[in-house]
Formats: C-alpha cells, structure tokens, sequence
C-alpha cells in the first residue's frame, strides 16, 4: 500500500474526516470509469459513485491493508454497481423501432450475412450497449469485466466474490443470453 494512501487512511480512522477527501480525488477517476459501465444516465452514474465512496468511508475499518487501498476500493466498486444492477433489474425491452439507421443497417446485415457485418463499428458498438441493457445484472456484469474491461476469470472471481468456476459458467450464460436478445431483435425486425 503506497504511504500516502495509508496516512490518510490512518488519519481517518482516528477521526479526521477531512483526510478522506484526498482519497477520493486520487481514485475519482477511475471510480468513475467503473461506474459509467454499468450505468448510462449521468446522474444515475453520480449516484453510484457517492454509494461507492459513502461505503468505502463507512467501511474503512475493514480494510487490513494487505492490499492495496485501490484494489479493496475497486472491488467494493464493482460489487455496488452489480448490487445496482440488481436492484433495478433493468431489462427493457427495446423495441426495434427505436434503433437508429445505423444499428438498422448493421443488424439487417448481420442477421443476413454475419460475416460481411463487420463493418461499421460505431453501429455495432451503439448495438452491443443496447444488448447490455436487456441483459440481466449477472450477465451484464461478467461480459462488461471479461469482454469490455478485458479481465482474467480469475481477476473477476476476486472482484465479484465468486469461484473460478462460476465465473466461466455465468460467462457461459451470458453469452447464450446476449445472443437470444440479438436474435430476438433481429426477428422483431421482420415481423
């Protein structure tokens, strides 16, 4: 743990409030990344962040420091933001009709010719945010840290608390799950 890091932790343990301010410019950042991948709206990405920092402040006596600050910071993150995915158990249904010309264009190609739609990646990038929306928070979380965050099964067992071997099978589900909802769009399509 960087001794910074820790004289501050120190100094808020002992009582003084103010010597959290610091820690939380230093990871805001990167709080803030995590947070803007599990959540679309800027308040409601705010409104995750303050969670994130309200509980590390209130449960910094239980970080040991066998780690460093940031690591015990970013797996709390990511555990509050699947508990917000969880709470809100968002799974909109979008209808085709809402799709822009772009992700019109890129899943009529697709659900053609798989092969030859490969090229727009704006379109498909815009698509597969909105796939993220429909799934459920488990399998929204495991392809968000292995798939877009580019993590280890193992990086995400110690994150999100599970075992090796949940973590292969959710991102087994997962994938299943994200498929069933394109080709659910894709039929809405022609109907």
């Amino acid at each position: 743990m960087e001794r910074e890091d820790a004289e501050l932790i120190a100094a808020v343990r002992q009582g003084d409030s103010a010597s959290f301010e610091p820690l939380v410019r230093k990871y805001q950042p990167r709080v803030f990344a995590t947070a803007r991948r599990y959540a679309r709206r800027d308040s409601e990405i705010e409104d995750i962040v303050q969670e994130i920092f309200l509980k590390a402040y209130q449960k910094l006596d239980s970080f040991r420091g066998d780690a460093p600050f940031e690591h015990w910071l970013m797996r709390l993150a990511v555990r509050t933001c699947y508990d917000h995915l969880r709470a809100h158990q968002r799974r909109p249904e979008s209808p085709f009709a809402d799709l822009t010309d772009a992700e019109d264009d890129w899943l009529g190609r697709f659900a053609t010719a798989p092969e030859d739609a490969r090229d727009d990646a704006d379109a498909a990038r815009a698509l597969v945010g909105r796939l993220l929306e429909m799934l459920s928070p488990p399998a929204r979380l495991v392809i968000t840290l292995l798939e877009i965050e580019e993590r280890s099964v193992k990086e995400i067992a110690e994150l999100t608390g599970w075992s090796v071997p949940l973590v292969k099978v959710r991102a087994f589900r997962a994938r299943a799950e994200m498929r069933r909802c394109l080709e659910r769009l894709a039929r809405e399509k022609y109907l």
